[in-house]
């Protein structure tokens, strides 16, 4: 009888289980075979994850199961600080190139067999990586058994013993920053020889890369960088909307820290140090393609000699865009009033609320409900943050302006349009005038609520009727901070009375648990992450009826109350719910909404 491949069998043994379909496993044991997986030498297993995205703990199990590889499950272990201890013991000794060829095996020195004491335990995602063994010598020990585990259990206990290494951060400690003091008279002209030494000396260049790399890994969504008196820069870090000092720079120019951050972004000028710049830098950090969103701005201190700057980077991640208007969270009645109005053919859908509380990302995810290849969908954004897919993006540039841009979409046959912000009279009558001839519209504005969104357009020029049969919905949207699910506490009973002063009712304290922020290693100060809050003002026939016999002005208050009688939650309620739930506390409602009248 002819010998089995093992290889085919694995792969009879997946397609048979449904973990790969029949055109998978012939295309895989092509290039298994192929010339140039020679030089790879990847098995069947490592094609199917890497090449055709198989699941790689359904596909694994079954590679270890025929292999005879035992399964360890983490879940079941004790992983405390002692066994921590243990497995960065053996990973301490490792060379750097060995350490990286373990991360790259994705493998770690588990546990001393409870049977053979001498007989080290070797735990790995892929048992069958063939750069296992080199490691497993490296650990110095008589005995080793390789187990299969899962990649997710593994990865979460790699990050605890071996997190990922920032190489910038790691140059720069190995090549100090040390610049001498600037002793420049009181000429205003910088010297630029003198600079080019200073980033010369310096590892200026480490610092800035390692800043951006760490930005990403920390979930930060804004860094700025400011110089400061007395030859200081400091590089701040806005994580869950509040800043932090990241590090601050001594002893070197300013001027020098912020040439090295404009020769490092794309469309600036380094020698231009009086007017505001805008540009942008692209990195692939951790494998994934990034790009970072730079202001420059010059500010006056009382040091005159120098020509400081202040440099605010935003960074954008696309694998942070919601595509599915599920995961934003709408509360209530404000979903239901936002999906129909989305569905209408045409109308215009208006998000306000300050810089950096989430408006753009509803807005495109909002637009990805809509998009198909039946319908022209253009967006008008300056800057474009996001690519999104099913849209043709405008360019705006010296060759065309915002305003140029508004003026042509209507001779480019649209059917859907994102402004991304109407910023004056022009751009709200375009799309005003869009969202009336049967366009569906959707763009932003800067006001605190809904309602006064309404009396910022009358006061913008714009006719009450065109107001009135245009919008279908105004949504206005804050973002705010949640709990900590580790650390977070039920409130005391000394505590409870305050609630009741806030709005809330004797039966909401005994049907819901409140929470406070403690604080723990895993959050800041007791919040992690955030969620958003919204208040949706749907365009009924009452409010439309508003706004048409509005005379010298828009009654807001009228609004409002005709809006909470068609069911309208205001920002506030919508942060109350959100503490029902648990995910917020009351200092955190109060910061971010204000009192309703």
């Amino acid at each position: 009888m002819p010998e089995i491949d093992i290889t085919d069998k694995i792969g009879y043994t997946l397609l048979k289980k449904g973990i790969i379909d029949f055109e998978t496993l012939e295309k895989s044991l092509k290039m298994k075979d192929s010339d140039e997986n020679k030089k790879n030498r990847k098995n069947l297993g490592q094609i199917l994850v890497s090449e055709f995205g198989a699941d790689h703990d359904a596909v694994f199990r079954e590679v270890a199961n025929l292999y005879a590889f035992r399964e360890i499950y983490l879940n079941d272990e004790k992983i405390d600080e002692a066994r921590i201890a243990f497995v960065k013991k053996f990973v301490d000794q490792l060379s750097d190139q060995q350490r990286e060829m373990m991360m790259q095996a994705k493998m770690l020195p588990f546990k001393f067999d409870e049977r053979q004491t001498d007989k080290l335990i070797v735990v790995a995602a892929d048992p069958t990586d063939r750069n296992l063994p080199v490691v497993a010598r490296s650990f110095n020990v008589k005995k080793y058994e390789i187990c299969y585990v899962r990649l997710k259990d593994l990865q979460s206990l790699m990050d605890k013993v071996a997190p990922a290494q920032n190489e910038f951060l790691k140059l720069l400690e190995s090549n100090k920053i040390t610049v001498s003091e600037d002793g420049s008279t009181e000429d205003t002209e910088v010297d630029e020889q003198a600079l080019e030494a200073e980033i010369s000396k310096s590892a200026l260049v480490n610092l800035f890369e390692g800043c951006l790399v760490e930005a990403v890994r920390r979930d930060v969504s804004d860094v700025h960088v400011v110089a400061a008196e007395g030859n200081r820069t400091n590089f701040m870090f806005r994580v869950d909307g509040n800043l932090q000092v990241w590090h601050t720079q001594e002893n070197t120019i300013p001027e020098a820290v912020m040439a090295v951050v404009k020769d490092r972004t794309k469309n600036v000028d380094r020698f231009e140090r009086e007017m505001s710049q805008d540009g942008f830098i692209q990195r692939v950090i951790d494998g994934h393609q990034l790009r970072f969103r730079v202001s420059i701005m010059p500010i006056v201190t009382t040091e005159f000699k120098h020509k400081f700057e202040s440099v605010v980077i935003r960074v954008l991640d696309d694998r942070k865009v919601i595509t599915d208007l599920n995961k934003l969270g709408l509360q209530g009645p404000a979903r239901a009033f936002f999906y129909k109005a989305i569905q209408k053919p045409q109308g215009i859908i208006i998000l306000t609320g300050p810089t950096g509380s989430g408006k753009s990302t509803t807005l495109i995810a909002a637009l990805y409900q809509v998009i198909d290849p039946t319908v022209n969908v253009l967006t008008i954004e300056e800057p474009v943050e996001y690519i999104i897919k099913g849209a043709r993006q405008l360019k705006i540039g010296p060759k065309m302006s915002f305003e140029q841009s508004i003026r042509g979409i209507l001779r480019h046959d649209p059917d859907i349009v994102l402004v991304g912000e109407m910023r004056d009279k022009i751009t709200a009558e375009t799309a005003i005038k869009l969202a009336n001839t049967g366009h569906l519209v959707f763009s932003t504005l800067h006001t605190n609520d809904a309602p006064s969104a309404v009396a910022r357009l009358y006061k913008m020029g714009i006719e009450p009727f065109l107001i009135a049969y245009a919008i279908n919905i105004i949504v206005a949207q804050r973002l705010i901070r949640t709990l900590c699910k580790v650390c977070k506490a039920p409130l005391d009973n000394d505590e409870k009375p305050d609630l009741l002063k806030f709005g809330f009712t004797e039966e909401d304290l005994a049907q819901h648990t409140f929470y406070k922020a403690v604080g723990c290693d895993k959050c800041n100060g007791g919040w992690k992450g955030r969620a958003a809050i919204h208040e949706a003002l749907y365009f009924s026939k009452a409010i439309k009826d508003i706004v048409l016999n509005a005379g010298e002005k828009v009654d807001e208050n009228a609004i409002r109350d005709q809006a909470s009688k068609d069911g309208m939650w205001t920002l506030r309620r919508s942060g109350m719910e959100r503490m029902k739930e648990g995910t917020t506390a009351l200092e955190e409602v109060i910061a971010t909404t204000v009192e309703e009248e």
